[in-house]
Parts: structure tokens; sequence; C-alpha cells
């Protein structure tokens, strides 16, 4: 289920375990929809330590399947702006 308030999400960057889960994964994109399901996730990452290792190995996950936030990715001014307008966004998007 996705987090309903986006400000809260995780920067890009983040590395954080998911419940279940032997590796750890890094975020690189917020609220993403994946294109063969339409479904919309919180988050898009990638194995760490290795990276991007093509398609098949990005994963899609919401905010409530991380058991633990290994480190929090980078927070400055521009993210805060940037999160605030997604949650505009999507706020006008439910009142359509």
């Amino acid at each position: 289920m996705l987090m309903n308030d986006v400000r809260q999400l995780l920067p890009i960057g983040s590395v954080v375990k998911l419940k279940g889960a032997e590796k750890c994964l890094m975020t690189f994109g917020v609220r993403q929809t994946d294109v063969k399901s339409g479904k919309e996730y919180d988050y898009i990452g990638v194995m760490y330590p290795e990276g991007n290792l093509g398609e098949d190995l990005r994963f899609m996950f919401d905010h409530e399947d991380i058991s633990e936030i290994i480190y929090k990715g980078y927070e400055s001014d521009e993210l805060t702006a940037f999160l605030e307008k997604l949650n505009n966004f999507f706020a006008n998007k439910e009142d359509a």
C-alpha cells in the first residue's frame, strides 16, 4: 500500500532492508509505476552494493515493506520542495 503522505518518503540513495530479504536495496526513485501492471509503488531500488545490474534486477516496493532503514539518503531544501510538489500533484489527482 502506498504511503499516504509522500512528503515522508525516503530520499533517493537511501539503503534499506525489506522484510524477509537477505540483501539491502538502494532507492533510486520514488513514486514509480510498474509499466507492465500499472501498479504504483513508493520506491524503486537496486541491490546494494552492486547497483544497477539491469531491468530484471530493479525492485519496486512500498514503504511498509521496509524492515530496516540502514542509511537515509541526502536531504536538502530541494528535496523538501520536490516532495511538496509531488504531494500537491497527488492531492490534486485524487480531487479530480
